[in-house]
């Protein structure tokens, strides 16, 4: 699994772009609450654009309650109105982008939570996910590679153990914009490496084992390099309270 990196300004234009569409299509097919729309192969070559594209537009969109998708039934619109329908998409396309802290901080927020979630409700086929996640990021941390998209695939996979579909549209939603404003950050090496692939084992035992606690109080320490990252070390903020 490979994650799509794109600028944020490129990312934003062709969702927003792809969300015109739908309600586009919408509009000119008269579709009603309940009525299905055309699959994302479809849509993506109605719109020459990926079908991972289609699925971040069709993603943002059911988690403002306007599409809901159903597993292996398809996409379906809401029981909105049209008026109100087209006026949430209006808000939706002018939404402000959110600058990195703003994401950095949901993200962590988000993560406190669905690791615990993690732990209580993983299976056996989400611990195989998570540690092949797991093998793939030390593989490159050790080695001084750049593992961004593989640490981030490893928090996707706990976010999806957590069986919170909310959560885990959240998690997705945000990821692409961290990827590339966090891009830049320096490749860590010897001891800080091991350290770092230390951390997130902790977080993979915790999870095993079955031990919220644990699992949230080392996210929380995984989590403080990141809040070196945005803060700096005197405008760190602590996290026992968290």
């Amino acid at each position: 699994m490979k994650l799509e990196i794109l600028t944020k300004h490129e990312n934003r234009e062709i969702q927003n772009n792809i969300i015109s569409k739908i309600r586009d299509l919408i509009n000119y097919k008269n579709l009603e609450p309940g009525d299905k729309l055309p699959a994302e192969r479809v849509l993506s070559e109605k719109f020459e654009v990926s079908r991972s594209s289609v699925r971040e537009a069709i993603q943002k969109l059911e988690f403002y309650g306007i599409l809901n998708s159903k597993p292996q039934s398809g996409t379906f619109i809401s029981n909105i109105g049209q008026i109100a329908m087209n006026g949430m998409i209006d808000d939706i396309l002018s939404l402000e982008e959110q600058d990195f802290k703003s994401l950095v901080e949901t993200r962590i927020l988000l993560e406190l939570k669905t690791v615990k979630l993690a732990a209580i409700r993983r299976t056996d086929e989400d611990l195989e996910r998570i540690k092949s996640a797991l093998n793939a990021y030390k593989i490159k941390m050790i080695a001084g590679e750049d593992c961004l998209e593989e640490d981030l695939l490893f928090h996707l996979a706990v976010a999806a153990a957590s069986k919170n579909s909310t959560m885990n549209t959240l998690m997705l939603l945000i990821t692409p914009e961290i990827i590339v404003a966090y891009a830049k950050d320096p490749v860590c090496k010897g001891d800080v490496a091991l350290s770092e692939v230390k951390k997130h084992e902790d977080i993979y035992m915790a999870i095993l084992n079955q031990d919220p606690k644990l699992a949230k109080e080392t996210m929380k320490v995984h989590f403080s390099k990141l809040y070196d990252y945005i803060y700096g070390e005197d405008r760190k903020i602590k996290l026992k309270k968290g």
